[in-house]
């Protein structure tokens, strides 16, 4: 805590991404605007998921920046949790190949649902959006569900894939935001850190 204190010191604005995905770090990094990963100490098994993809992803996000405002009550929290959601069930990061193996073979051939969930808060005060995107796989074989879960890190993955890199192969086309996939939809965060005097638009690096 004291560490982060000197790194900001001189620092007017602070935001906490509150989430040890190196994914929403990387794509918050897209823009000047300072901020400090920090990991919410959350249990998300704590919610129990009712049928209503919206509700849970919404409620996950929410105790997420909740439990980070005894540690930071000064500055903007950003937190987030994404979805995968078919067929009336999510799927979560998955537990073993055979998990991943079954999840994505299910998966094949058909769309699904991604679900990112964004809250910004500030002391009491909070503000939280939905995200939906819609995908659409290839028709895969069971060799190329292999081949794909061989070549890549998926554990750490709602949905046992990911979109960027050599998911690209496996996912024939999408409907709605490529960030929401991976984690942090641009746009709505730039509307919620709206709602707390922070632009995005003043943070654009250069390309």
């Amino acid at each position: 805590m004291k560490l982060l204190n000197l790194f900001f010191k001189d620092i007017p604005m602070k935001i906490i991404l509150g989430s040890q995905s190196p994914r929403r770090s990387e794509i918050l990094s897209y823009f000047s605007i300072p901020f400090v990963q920090v990991p919410s100490s959350f249990d998300e098994d704590l919610v129990s998921f009712e049928g209503d993809p919206v509700k849970y992803a919404m409620t996950l996000s929410e105790k997420k920046a909740e439990s980070l405002v005894g540690q930071f009550p000064q500055e903007i929290i950003l937190t987030a949790d994404t979805i995968v959601y078919f067929e009336d069930k999510i799927f979560n990061k998955p537990k073993s190949y055979e998990e991943a193996f079954q999840t994505v073979s299910m998966l094949s051939g058909k769309m699904h649902k991604v679900f990112t969930s964004a809250t910004v808060r500030q002391g009491s005060v909070y503000h939280t959006e939905i995200e939906e995107t819609r995908i659409f796989f290839n028709l895969l074989t069971s060799e190329q569900v292999h081949k794909y879960l061989s070549s890549t890190f998926h554990y750490d993955k709602a949905g046992s894939y990911a979109i960027q890199k050599t998911g690209s192969i496996i996912v024939q086309r999408i409907e709605g935001c490529y960030y929401n996939v991976m984690g942090l939809p641009i746009n709505t965060v730039r509307r919620l850190l709206n709602k707390f005097g922070v632009d995005l638009w003043d943070y654009l690096k250069p390309c």
